[in-house]
């Protein structure tokens, strides 16, 4: 198949692009590729290309390329402009820049911007806005991975900041790669630069690289300064494919030429075949060849090899020139990487399980120096505890997901004469969170609403949520009025009934070998709960009480806002407390906000989303909206108010009254 065409949107040389901007002179070099799957291949060669006609001009900034900076930078467009393909399906604009940031401290970065053309999705009952400049951007915000994919996650890894930038049908995804050495502004090359850049150059090629190894360095400083780097990189990663892919690009190219890694399926029983997690490739050339000829000789290791290096063959003759299509022109390389050499095989264990493999190979020699194979064997080891913690961590995120379906109604009630809207957004640490909500009809023509959130997250605060929410619907089905239900249920957090719930929490907790709680404190809840009952002339009337709770604000239709509720003691705190309520009408266009704390106690540094009466102020800025517009202005809000995502569960309900 011939290649995709990289069509430049200057005749010059990218290394003579220069223009001025915030962060001062820089190179720049783009390409469009046609959104088909070549175009992450036609991409990663683009931009090696690109770094070696920099790097051969000599520019300072360029000389200061290092082989990690290159292989990061094609890692990163080689993830972007995947996402852009599967996911948008369109042409795809990439864009490298090379920056001069001035300052005290003046350094240098690389920028990657892929754009793809597919439309941003408008907010329903509001227009989308045009996003900010790349250096504007919210960065560090990782989407939904269902919606975006998880290569986003590998960027955040290995960029210093990132963004997407929205326009009107363009979607932009950046991010910034700080140059490793860099010492002098983007200026003419002289003679001793410039052969410094032609050396880079041929390092950066994207030709097959052989990339001079002093294996010496392994010594007792260079491997424990390695295996720290490579613990430090690892620790932490949440996905086991994530770590793979960063497992990756540590052995390859500095212990290995290529390295490929198999995952055992998780609970997949004994019969369940590994799968292949990644296969990384010093010369680009190589990895699909690679691919190809360990698909075809599955990789298998005798029942008694433990953890340490077994050597294995060399994979085979992916075939010969006269058996491919097309002839000799078109034949993949004799060998993966073009030479064969030694390969060794290292198991991936951790408490005593497997979990995968890791083969490595080494081109044109005879076998792997011990130094290498028994930091191989280390690093091997790091991972094996980074693939363990990822699958711990999956595990439970999972059974956390359960957990909260099994806590919250699967479907609210529609209450007569009211839109409701309602966001609900547990915070990303995969353990279950404090907030619950409901809506539920009872006798004599109401309708109840609750928001609630226990103090703490976890099984302790699953156990309060999954008795408090069915306590709510019994008391509020036997007709007790809206104080009096808070009465009882303030008292039934205190009875023992409650010292038992803690008590099957913490043996949950130490089950799964994480103690949440001593057992010395009281749980306590933070609570809104209200009724409706229709009015005969249309809207409703409202019968609201607050225990602890973010106080519920009402909006009128001339934009102004007021608390409908008295703020009142926590509950689970206070034996001797009477709950009371207010009373008040919804008339139609009316609009009532209810929140948990994620929302007024958003923080961005010292500052919390609330300070000022900031809920209150955007609230007013609903006037006219529906109740369904109005939930997801503020979620934005909320969204935007910091850079960092939220860090703990959102929760809102919107009542509209019609």
């Amino acid at each position: 198949m011939a290649p995709i065409p990289l069509q430049r949107d200057t005749a010059q040389r990218p290394g003579t692009i220069r223009a001025g901007g915030a962060h001062g002179p820089r190179l720049a070099s783009r390409t469009s590729l046609p959104g088909i799957p070549l175009a992450p291949s036609a991409a990663r060669r683009f931009v090696r290309a690109a770094l070696a006609e920099w790097t051969g001009l000599g520019v300072p900034a360029a000389v200061g390329f290092s082989d990690r900076l290159a292989d990061d930078a094609v890692t990163v467009t080689n993830e972007l402009v995947t996402n852009a393909v599967v996911h948008a399906g369109t042409t795809v604009d990439l864009v490298l820049r090379l920056e001069e940031e001035g300052g005290d401290e003046p350094s240098a970065a690389l920028v990657l911007e892929v754009t793809d053309h597919h439309p941003a999705r408008p907010v329903s009952g509001d227009e989308p806005e045009p996003g900010p400049e790349p250096d504007a951007a919210v960065a560090g915000e990782l989407p939904d991975p269902a919606e975006y994919g998880r290569g986003l996650q590998l960027v955040a890894t290995l960029a210093d900041s990132w963004g997407i930038t929205y326009r009107t049908g363009l979607k932009t995804v950046w991010a910034r790669l700080p140059v490793d050495d860099w010492s002098a502004p983007l200026a003419p090359p002289d003679g001793e630069a410039l052969r410094r850049g032609l050396r880079a150059a041929e390092i950066l090629a994207p030709a097959a690289r052989r990339t001079e190894r002093d294996d010496a360095v392994w010594d007792s400083r260079g491997a424990p300064a390695f295996l720290a780097e490579a613990s430090d990189l690892l620790a932490g990663q949440l996905d086991e494919d994530l770590v793979a892919a960063i497992a990756g690009q540590l052995l390859v190219p500095r212990l290995a030429d290529w390295c490929a890694i198999w995952l055992e399926t998780e609970g997949g029983g004994p019969a369940a075949e590994p799968r292949p997690a990644r296969v990384w490739h010093s010369d680009e050339t190589g990895a699909e060849p690679l691919r190809t000829a360990l698909e075809r000789a599955p990789l298998t290791l005798p029942a008694g090899a433990g953890s340490g290096p077994v050597p294995v063959p060399w994979p085979e003759h992916p075939g010969h020139p006269a058996d491919q299509p097309g002839g000799a022109e078109d034949a993949a390389p004799p060998h993966p990487g073009g030479r064969e050499g030694a390969a060794l095989a290292f198991r991936i264990t951790a408490g005593g399980r497997m979990l995968g493999t890791v083969l490595v190979g080494r081109e044109g020699v005879a076998r792997v120096p011990e130094a290498v194979s028994s930091l191989i064997e280390d690093f091997v080891r790091r991972l094996g505890l980074a693939v363990g913690a990822a699958r711990a961590y999956t595990r439970q995120a999972t059974i956390s997901r359960i957990l909260q379906r099994g806590l919250l109604p699967s479907k609210v009630a529609d209450i007569p004469g009211v839109t409701s809207s309602l966001v609900y957004e547990p915070s990303d640490d995969g353990v279950v969170g404090g907030d619950f909500y409901d809506i539920f009809p009872c006798p004599g023509d109401r309708w109840c609403f609750v928001l609630g959130d226990v103090q703490g997250s976890g099984p302790e605060a699953a156990v309060v949520t999954g008795l408090a929410r069915p306590w709510l619907r019994l008391l509020s089905r036997e007709g007790f009025g809206v104080g009096k239900v808070l009465d009882r249920l303030n008292r039934l957090l205190l009875d023992d009934a409650m010292e038992a719930a803690e008590a099957a929490a913490l043996m949950v907790a130490a089950a799964g070998g994480r103690q949440l709680h001593d057992g010395t404190q009281s749980r306590f809840l933070s609570l809104l709960y209200g009724e409706v009952v229709p009015l005969p002339d249309g809207g409703v009337r409202c019968t609201v009480a607050s225990a602890g709770h973010p106080l519920p604000l009402l909006l009128r239709p001339d934009g102004t806002v007021r608390p409908a509720a008295e703020p009142q003691v926590l509950l689970g705190v206070v034996e001797d407390v009477a709950y009371e309520s207010q009373v008040f009408d919804l008339a139609p266009g009316d609009t009532l906000l209810c929140v948990t704390d994620g929302v007024t106690e958003r923080r961005s540094g010292p500052l919390m989303f609330d300070d000022g009466d900031g809920l209150a102020r955007v609230l007013a800025g609903c006037a006219g909206l529906p109740a369904e517009a109005t939930a997801e202005k503020i979620r934005r809000a909320v969204h935007e108010f910091a850079e960092q995502p939220p860090d703990d569960d959102v929760a809102l309900l919107v009542l509209h009254a019609d």
